[in-house]
């Protein structure tokens, strides 16, 4: 029993320093075990719609995802549907997303599920939506008011008058960033422009391209006199465009849009939209990804005046907890073409 018990011993004394052996054969000496690779982020963007001017939106989204080792994603609502959106919220939070990017139909809706994300220790970026309660930060690629002021400058030229009847297209009456932009370009017009006359109050149809030509189509059978519709919202001008197309009024009506080069191309060529004032979408993709990747990080407070987003630079202004760059971008019928893919 004693020699049985001994040769027990042996092999496991030999099982245990040959385990050691090769632990330590694994590994050079004066080293420590290989760490484990970060944390790959995950951040999902959630804008207003399914529309051409969000997959540029994704594409900014995608080129930082790649850039800085992020892995994203992107669900957009059918239609301009707040309910529908906060859905996807919730949708993506429970997902166990580390950020999530936001372009909002309602800045209201939006405030309660975006706390529940904060609640969780996720990154909350929005666009389109200055001072967005609930948000980390909120981004701008142009300065609101200027922009307002941009399109109704543009809208007289176009018109070739200072003088007549308008109407104002926006996406929705809460649509934080369209409603500011017609205020301002309503502002100016009544400061500097007193001949200029708005027949009715905004419409919120520019997120929906036939809803936007069947309320032209009303308003030129209502005012026959009209002549200008100033849209805020993607849709708002190629719907206008496609009534004066249909009343056979091209070039007796300006249509400002606010609407991607490939989708006004056909409009601005043939004389139905005037021109659109925009900016690039993509850029702000792109820095929504860069900002919650700094929160992640542990770096907001690098956040502020200072800091100096790759292809943006620095902020035009800071205000609370919104960065508002200035980069406008006029799209005619004569630079149309240079935008190939957006």
């Amino acid at each position: 029993m004693r020699n049985r018990f001994s040769a027990v011993l042996i092999v496991m004394v030999v099982l245990i320093v040959g385990a050691a052996a090769l632990y330590a054969g694994g590994q050079k000496e004066g080293t420590t075990p290989a760490a484990q690779p970060a944390k790959q982020y995950t951040m999902e963007s959630v804008p207003k719609l399914v529309a051409t001017w969000f997959d540029r939106f994704y594409v900014g989204v995608k080129k930082a995802g790649s850039d800085y080792e992020v892995k994203v994603s992107q669900q957009a609502p059918a239609a301009a549907d707040p309910a529908q959106q906060v859905r996807l919220i919730e949708d993506a939070i429970n997902a166990g997303n580390n950020a999530i990017l936001v372009v909002p139909n309602d800045a209201q809706s939006i405030e309660p599920v975006l706390a529940r994300a904060k609640a969780q220790g996720i990154a909350t970026i929005t666009h389109e939506s200055p001072d967005q309660k609930n948000a980390d930060f909120d981004i701008e690629m142009i300065d609101n008011k200027a922009f307002g002021r941009k399109a109704m400058e543009l809208m007289v030229k176009g018109m070739g008058a200072t003088s007549g009847e308008y109407v104002v297209f926006v996406g929705s009456l809460t649509v934080p960033a369209h409603n500011i932009w017609a205020d301002a370009a309503v502002a100016l017009a009544g400061e500097k422009y007193p001949g200029l006359k708005q027949v009715a109050d905004r419409y919120p149809v520019s997120e929906d391209q036939n809803a936007a030509r069947q309320a032209a189509l009303a308003i030129i059978t209502a005012h026959p006199n009209i002549k200008a519709f100033l849209t805020f919202g993607s849709q708002g001008g190629p719907g206008a465009a496609q009534a004066l197309r249909q009343k056979g009024l091209i070039g007796k009506i300006t249509v400002i849009a606010t609407t991607a080069p490939s989708q006004a191309s056909e409009y601005l060529k043939d004389g139905s939209m005037y021109s659109s004032v925009l900016w690039d979408p993509g850029e702000a993709g792109y820095a929504m990804v860069y900002l919650s990747k700094l929160i992640l990080d542990g770096k907001r407070d690098t956040i502020g005046s200072n800091l100096d987003i790759p292809t943006l630079g620095k902020p035009y202004t800071v205000s609370g907890n919104t960065l508002v760059y200035d980069r406008p971008l006029v799209v005619t019928k004569d630079n149309v073409d240079q935008f190939s893919g957006f």
